[in-house]
């Protein structure tokens, strides 16, 4: 799984060299934001299920036509598989928290989603709603700490820049 620990050697060990100063730096520089990572990723696992429910709440207010018939959101079996991937795509951003890396989101939930989303006649601008619902709704200190919230939200904005 990609963290920076395991970004830095293997960039140093492809190119014959030992990591540098720089990569060094990189490396403190996470270590250095590990609390605040656990502390969001610790927040998140508690309120999980109701920031992904909100989320798709979001989503299909703004996008009401996915109720429809024949639509990605009109039966209850698409409705639990919508909220299942938000759930999905939060908990993957949990475990990268957890890791310091994007290694997560890359591995299980971007790699090949595109061509997945487009096979299945999936739209992807509901998840994008939902992502920046929940990447809008979090509030320092309300949620988390300031810190916390940062690493928070740049994945959050990591895994809507994959799906716009």
């Amino acid at each position: 799984m990609k963290s920076v620990v395991t970004t830095v050697i293997a960039s140093a060990d492809a190119a014959g060299r030992f990591p540098s100063t720089s990569d060094l730096e990189s490396v403190q520089g996470s270590i250095q934001r590990a609390a605040a990572r656990l502390e969001a990723a610790e927040k998140l696992a508690g309120n999980l299920d109701a920031v992904a429910k909100e989320a798709y709440d979001a989503c299909i207010k703004k996008y009401p036509y996915l109720n429809n018939a024949g639509e990605a959101n009109s039966t209850d079996t698409f409705k639990t598989k919508c909220q299942r991937d938000i759930k999905h795509y939060l908990r993957l951003i949990q475990y990268c928290l957890v890791v310091g890396g994007t290694g997560p989101l890359d591995e299980w939930g971007i790699a090949g989603q595109r061509e997945v989303y487009r096979a299945l006649g999936l739209p992807t601008a509901p998840y994008v709603e939902a992502l920046s619902f929940a990447r809008n709704r979090g509030c320092a200190p309300r949620d988390m700490s300031a810190q916390a919230l940062v690493e928070y939200n740049a994945l959050l904005d990591y895994a809507i820049n994959s799906l716009s």
